[in-house]
């Protein structure tokens, strides 16, 4: 396995999928048995459909989403990608920002991700500048 092409894929697909909702094409990056945990003392989502379930949840409320990904940052099986996302949450504009940890197996699926982010409730204005990808709402990736 590529994990570079693994990781760039992954920022794609979230930033293409987090944009659109588009919840299917996001889960197709996880294993079945893939690991997600969102903020480092909240529970982990265990199984791809958990992992599912709390992706569509947390685009629930979300409108006209803007996401950008940077480019992965990557070392052996592991990758690390910025992310930022603005968008309207119930109306209100509102930007979130944060990292994701991708653990790829080797076929290139996400077996374990751990996302660490924050929001504020306006739009900064600001962006990562770098644009290849990904994950807003209630979070979420």
């Amino acid at each position: 396995m590529n994990t570079r092409a693994a990781a760039q894929r992954f920022a794609d697909t979230w930033q293409h999928g987090w944009t659109h909702h588009d919840t299917d094409a996001i889960i197709a990056l996880y294993h079945d048995d893939a690991v997600h945990t969102s903020m480092p003392f909240r529970p982990p989502h265990q199984g791809k459909h958990a992992i599912a379930d709390y992706i569509t949840w947390s685009f629930t409320g979300e409108t006209d989403p803007h996401v950008t990904f940077a480019a992965p940052l990557v070392d052996g099986d592991h990758a690390a990608i910025e992310f930022q996302v603005h968008a309207l949450d119930n109306g209100r504009p509102t930007t979130l920002a944060g990292c994701v940890f991708v653990t790829f197996d080797p076929d290139g699926l996400a077996v374990r991700t751990r996302d660490y982010w924050h929001t504020t409730d306006r739009d900064t204005g600001h962006h990562t500048g770098h644009h290849t990808g990904h994950h807003t709402g209630h979070h979420t990736g």
